[in-house]
């Protein structure tokens, strides 16, 4: 049962979408905590410089995980600056040390810094659900590989394919994804150690002392972007550059944009006049309260729902990024409280779902082959021109025939009658002029015409598992 105030407004990430663990990485307690470990690196390193005493260094420690968030709140009511209030609730408990926290630093050393071990951790969360994910469409590749179903263009019965293909298809496009996840993550992801305006001459006066030459500012970030476990920015302002969350996001719209292609697919298919696919449905589910025959696509529809969302916010984090004027404004502040978490927390919930779908959707290969086989004289026009035009024939002039045999036949199946397609090939003497009626009723026979589509996506299959 929920644990949060109902009676004020609470956003569905809160509890509905995304999952613990990504709910815990943008919670406030994980961001107080992240903020305590700057400053108790930083002290760990001006300790060994002289400028923080032992006594104060044991001080700091004794108090990293008493945070009394309340109290933070309450404090920043009077300052305004949640930086500020912070240092203060943590001064008044470590009454040793207090006085030295936050030595030399500005607050988006603070901020940026724990944005950076937030998104570092968010996206390996992402990075294993995305795995997760291949490793199951491998699994539907490799089943489905060789079987053969009609394939659609605009909609419109088409060339055959192989279920396994059309599954290759969204994988293909989630390791691509995964490949972008990968060099996102190799990114610097923090701002480091620079102070207000990323010069460090804050650090530069702090060291430049009698007792204080065992280190400089540059191994001073470089000790403390270690103890982070995230790298710094060569170069930042009062910021990090604002690219890195555009980047960030660009990835999240990236991997929903993928999901989202398959789950709509999926909603297509499942639709009754076509009927190949279906999301696994409860015995006690409820499709419509008006309707109790209705098993609504809602997990898919949900993935496509929360994916609009996610690729929407990459502009915002754009325009951070172009107007964050010379060395910082503070104009982006608001919106990354908001679209970084959120999206995370979107294609958390995006990834769960599209993993549950998967593994459980069903494939009514019965239905597969009915469709194949009522739309197969269509497709085997193909096939038949590329014999005519080997026997002779213009191509253009027998893509016409074609085109007129298919839309006579078109014409009766619209009336709700059988395909009359097969015959109206084989009587036409304008086509068994080149193709024998023997050889049009062995086109007629789509199913070998696949090409290499179980090879290929056999490929696929094998580089998933090979990652």
């Amino acid at each position: 049962m929920p644990t949060f105030d109902t009676t004020t407004y609470i956003s569905p990430f809160t509890w509905r979408y995304g999952s613990k663990d990504m709910r815990h990485i943008f919670s406030e307690q994980h961001k107080y905590e992240l903020w305590r470990k700057v400053w108790i690196s930083l002290a760990r390193v001006q300790n060994k410089a002289g400028l923080v005493s032992d006594e104060e260094l044991k001080d700091l420690e004794q108090f990293a995980e008493d945070i009394d968030i309340e109290k933070i709140l309450e404090n920043e009511k009077d300052t305004k600056h949640d930086v500020v209030a912070a240092i203060r609730e943590y001064a008044q408990k470590a009454k040793v040390g207090g006085g030295k926290v936050h030595l030399g630093l500005t607050s988006m050393d603070v901020v940026d810094n724990t944005e950076g071990m937030r998104n570092k951790e968010a996206l390996e969360l992402v990075e294993g659900k995305v795995l997760e994910l291949l490793k199951l469409f491998g699994e539907k590749i490799e089943k489905y590989a060789d079987t053969v179903c009609l394939g659609y263009t605009h909609l419109q019965p088409a060339e055959p394919t192989t279920v396994g293909y059309r599954f290759a298809f969204y994988a293909q496009d989630l390791l691509m994804d995964l490949k972008l996840l990968r060099f996102v993550q190799n990114l610097p992801l923090g701002k480091g150690i620079k102070g207000a305006v990323g010069t460090q001459a804050s650090f530069a006066a702090l060291f430049d002392g009698e007792n204080t030459m065992k280190t400089s500012p540059l191994e001073m970030e470089t000790e403390v972007m270690r103890m982070l476990g995230i790298r710094p920015v060569e170069v930042s302002s009062q910021v990090y550059t604002r690219k890195i969350d555009y980047l960030v996001l660009t990835v999240l719209a990236s991997i929903s944009s993928s999901v989202a292609k398959f789950a709509a697919d999926l909603r297509i298919l499942q639709s009754p006049t076509i009927g190949e696919w279906s999301e696994p449905f409860g015995s006690k589910q409820v499709g419509s309260s008006a309707m109790p025959f209705k098993k609504n696509p809602i997990n898919s529809e949900k993935i496509c729902s929360l994916a609009r969302m996610v690729t929407q916010m990459p502009p915002v984090a754009l325009e951070n990024a172009t107007h964050s004027y010379l060395e910082r404004t503070l104009d982006d502040s608001a919106n990354r409280r908001i679209v970084t978490p959120e999206a995370f927390l979107a294609v958390d919930e995006i990834l769960l779902t599209a993993a549950k779908l998967v593994e459980g959707m069903v494939v009514n290969e019965k239905r597969i082959a009915f469709n194949l086989l009522q739309f197969a004289p269509f497709v085997a026009s193909e096939g038949i021109l590329m014999e005519a035009v080997k026997k002779g024939a213009s191509r253009q002039d027998m893509h016409e025939v074609l085109k007129d045999t298919a839309m006579k036949a078109w014409e009766v199946v619209q009336n709700g009658q059988e395909n009359p397609m097969a015959e109206l090939l084989k009587s036409n003497q304008d086509i068994t002029k080149y193709v024998p009626v023997l050889e049009i009723e062995k086109q007629l026979d789509v199913t070998g015409h696949i090409g290499t589509a179980p090879q290929r996506a056999r490929k696929i299959a094998t580089e998933i598992k090979n990652i």
